[in-house]
């Protein structure tokens, strides 16, 4: 049986990473880094949206920024046409 993280990659799930800096609370001066990976939709990415909804709603430290990045890591086969024959002795 297949893993669920195999089956979303299938349904067009890529991995998702997000580099989170935000202020903290005590010394908003200060910013700390926060790393979130998930499989997520490219381009909308609902699971990211409900994560950052959930960090305004229940976390006392304000979003500075966001950096995502995303790869779906199955896509259909590259296929490369070569011109030519190599022989080695």
């Amino acid at each position: 049986m297949a893993s669920a993280d195999f089956i979303r990659q299938l349904a067009g799930y890529g991995l998702t990473t997000a580099t989170i800096l935000y202020r903290l609370p005590d010394h908003p001066k200060l910013l700390q880094t926060y790393i979130w990976q998930q499989y997520d939709l490219a381009p909308r990415f609902p699971q990211l949206h409900d994560f950052l909804d959930f960090w305004k709603r229940e976390l006392e430290g304000p979003l500075h920024s966001v950096t995502v990045a995303h790869s779906r890591l199955i896509r259909p086969a590259e296929i490369v046409n070569v011109n030519g024959v190599l022989t080695l002795h």
